[in-house]
């Protein structure tokens, strides 16, 4: 069993622009080590994922991400200073404490992906 060591685990995220979503998740703070016409590589402290150049309306919005990191209410404030919502046209909501523990917020990319930027309270 012990060479059954995991390493990562990355979902590919659906991009119905494709230079517009990477565009987007750079401004969100994400670094893009490695791209080409149809996949780039997105990258943030220990957090990644692929993103595609591939989009279907309904899995695009039906698709979740959870992000979690030290200080929420800094990313809010870092998101809203730099204007991402109204740089790409999106929707992010505002700080909420939810009962499961977690201060967060929703922040939908130009394709309708919502994520949940959350830390533990």
């Amino acid at each position: 069993m012990s060479n059954l060591t995991t390493v990562e685990l990355k979902t590919f995220v659906p991009a119905k622009d494709f230079a517009r979503s990477r565009d987007f998740y750079q401004a969100l703070g994400f670094n893009m080590p490695w791209s080409d016409d149809n996949m780039a590589y997105m990258h943030h402290g220990s957090s990644s994922f692929m993103l595609q150049n591939f989009y279907v309306r309904e899995q695009a919005e039906n698709f979740v991400m959870h992000l979690l990191v030290e200080d929420v209410a800094a990313w809010h404030r870092h998101l809203s200073e730099a204007g991402v919502a109204e740089r790409f046209e999106v929707r992010m909501g505002e700080l909420v404490d939810q009962p499961w523990g977690m201060r967060e917020f929703v922040l939908f990319d130009p394709s309708g992906v919502l994520w949940h930027i959350a830390q533990n309270i």
